[in-house]
């Protein structure tokens, strides 16, 4: 049984959402049809509770050169008001958790970790920053964390905000501000989110969640539908962003999963090694996954890299699928798969040899016992128009 309960916990409880025991949390999955929730993000806009996600601050003189030392990227190089999306990793080079972190003072950071991840981040955040002069200490439960996603979402959230509108209206992609919604709710608004749609993230106070839930659905109307955990997992499928524990894990590194670009392993002269926790490894192990992707042929047989995969036909492959050559040698698994609700066949995520990790190369999924043909594809499956 669930142990902790979001702040909108009643919310869900007046729309008769379906609720599912998530890291910890009761959380909603769907409120009538995901499939009518993933269109409404793809199309108008949709609102999601996210509150579950571990919220953690660093602060102090020191904020930035400790968390430069705990994350494998060089976070004081973000400007205020600024986020990254980042990851902390283990001595070995494995991803303990991908956070994003936004600096939202000069000396004040906040860090969200996955749900599942929060008491491990804070811990090896707490570790990681004791040499260093500045506090880490997490809010979890505090705040209410509400995403408002899809293409009408900057209207609604700008008129959220009110005479903040403007300020809403001019954040840049991964930016954030302080705003005061409905007029006495004060909050801080992000552009960002995990859909592959333009959208927002709003912190509140707890006790102020359920105001700015109404409020939001108010300005929203029949263009804003509540939206549960099932929608943002196809959505973020369909976008190509990884689950942390499917796509990304302690097994491997981030250059594994496509994401060596987030490990900043030079300072910012360009020349001089960065020295962080785990940085010795990612060089090591940035390099081998490099040598794979050049001579795929010459990698070991325990080789791994993220693909896509696109199917035909309408049956979908699932998470730890194993995935085949035409001879039934094993080729790797799927992590995550779905039918694709709006490009409409089948899509999904697999840790693959780099012998089949080339665009267009044709696989098949063991669909409990059928094997299944599929294709190697570009990520991400689908891109939202500009």
């Amino acid at each position: 049984m669930a142990s902790h309960t979001s702040p909108l916990a009643a919310v869900h409880a007046r729309l008769g959402a379906t609720m599912t025991d998530f890291a910890g949390w009761s959380m909603p999955v769907r409120y009538d049809s995901e499939l009518a929730e993933h269109q409404a993000v793809r199309t108008a806009a949709g609102i999601f509770d996210v509150s579950h996600m571990g919220q953690i601050y660093v602060t102090g003189p020191d904020a930035a050169r400790a968390l430069d030392h705990a994350c494998v990227s060089a976070l004081s190089r973000t400007a205020v008001g600024r986020a990254k999306y980042t990851m902390i990793a283990a001595a070995d080079g494995g991803v303990l958790d991908d956070v994003i972190v936004y600096r939202t003072l000069d000396d004040t950071f906040l860090v969200i970790a996955n749900a599942g991840n929060a008491s491990l981040v804070l811990d090896e955040l707490q570790g990681r920053c004791a040499p260093f002069d500045c506090e880490v200490a997490a809010t979890f439960g505090e705040s209410a964390l509400i995403a408002v996603q899809g293409p009408g979402s900057l209207d609604i959230v700008a008129a959220l905000a009110g005479v903040g509108a403007d300020a809403v209206r001019s954040l840049s992609y991964y930016a954030s501000a302080p705003v005061v919604l409905g007029e006495t709710i004060p909050a801080r608004v992000a552009r960002t989110g995990y859909t592959g749609e333009d959208g927002y993230e709003l912190i509140a106070a707890a006790a102020d969640a359920e105001a700015v839930w109404a409020a939001a659905t108010a300005i929203g109307g029949a263009d804003l539908a509540p939206c549960g955990l099932a929608a943002r997992d196809t959505l973020r499928l369909e976008a190509g962003m990884p689950l942390y524990g499917q796509e990304l894990s302690a097994a491997w590194a981030p250059h594994q999963a496509g994401l060596g670009r987030v490990v900043h392993l030079v300072e910012g002269d360009g020349v001089s090694p960065r020295a962080f926790v785990g940085a010795d490894a990612l060089r090591r192990r940035g390099d081998e996954v490099s040598a794979w992707l050049a001579d795929p042929i010459a990698a070991p047989d325990d080789a791994r890299v993220l693909v896509g995969l696109e199917g035909d036909g309408r049956r979908a492959a699932r998470t730890g699928y194993v995935v085949i050559d035409a001879d039934g040698a094993e080729w790797g698994t799927v992590t995550s798969g779905a039918l694709s609700p709006t490009l409409g066949f089948p899509v999904a995520l697999a840790m693959l040899h780099p012998r089949a990790a080339a665009h267009g190369t044709e696989v098949f999924v063991d669909l409990r016992g059928t094997p299944t043909p599929m294709r190697v594809a570009p990520l991400p499956f689908y891109r939202r128009a500009q």
